[in-house]
């Protein structure tokens, strides 16, 4: 690696992680962008090279970011931190006017645009949810996103389970917690979802985990007295992406 986007690297790495509070970041972006053929490595490029460390300049928390292990669609996800709403709009304000954003924009793109759509959620941790910044490995892992559906007025009890139950065994289960996320009022399905990411030190020890907890006694008592009064969750309403960990996230 060039020594300048090596030093560059490390520092959008700890200062990212550093000012990566739970008490400081509030309001937080999943950004899912859908590359035109072809053009997906010339995006990591632009974010690797400008957008990453301009993200920061204009005070946003680069969380982590990450590529679906199966990635026909070839799409790059990653999560934002910010201390509020407000705060999300005016980075990105400033960040589209910046001269270096402009410009790096305008090379990347002199054969078309990097980027054919863009899909974004705009989060709220939930009350169980670990603290950022997410906890550290030396080894390489696999992580895991999981979106949960629930019928109507059920949320309440989905998370009750997970807070008394669920995260808990999944760390007694070699699962690792990382954030745990409500959608924010006004989107689309906001009253019955749960959005969280977990992470493993590979998708068989994922599977080795998943497999322990739900044989678990405790496990089992907990679902079926969460379910008394009928399921909390719709039919196939569980979707998992997955994912893996680019060169540039901070997160690994």
């Amino acid at each position: 690696m060039n020594p300048r986007y090596f030093l560059l690297f490390l520092s959008i790495f700890f200062v990212s992680v550093s000012s990566a509070k739970s008490e400081d970041l509030q309001f937080f972006e999943l950004r899912t962008y859908y590359t035109n053929p072809g053009k997906l490595e010339a995006l990591h490029a632009r974010f690797r090279d400008h957008t990453v460390g301009l993200f920061e300049k204009h005070g946003m928390a680069n969380i982590a970011y990450w590529v679906p292990k199966e990635n026909e669609k070839q799409v790059l996800i990653y999560l934002l931190g910010y201390p509020s709403k407000e705060a999300r709009e005016q980075a990105w304000k400033d960040f589209r006017a910046d001269p270096e954003w402009t410009e790096a924009k305008a090379a990347s793109e002199e054969e078309g645009p990097l980027v054919a759509k863009v899909d974004s959620l705009f989060l709220e941790m939930t009350d169980y949810s670990p603290s950022l910044p997410f906890p550290e490995s030396d080894k390489e892992r696999v992580f895991e996103m999981r979106r949960y559906t629930t019928n109507e007025e059920k949320l309440d009890d989905l998370d009750a389970r997970f807070r008394d139950h669920t995260v808990e065994l999944f760390t007694k289960h070699g699962v690792t917690n990382l954030i745990y996320f409500h959608l924010v009022d006004g989107q689309k399905d906001s009253a019955n979802t749960l959005l969280y990411f977990i992470a493993a030190n590979s998708e068989e020890a994922r599977n080795s985990s998943f497999k322990t907890f739900s044989q678990d006694p405790k496990w089992k008592s907990a679902r079926e007295a969460s379910e008394k009064d009928g399921k909390l969750l719709v039919k196939k309403g569980i979707a998992s992406t997955f994912l893996i960990p680019t060169d540039y996230s901070p997160v690994k």
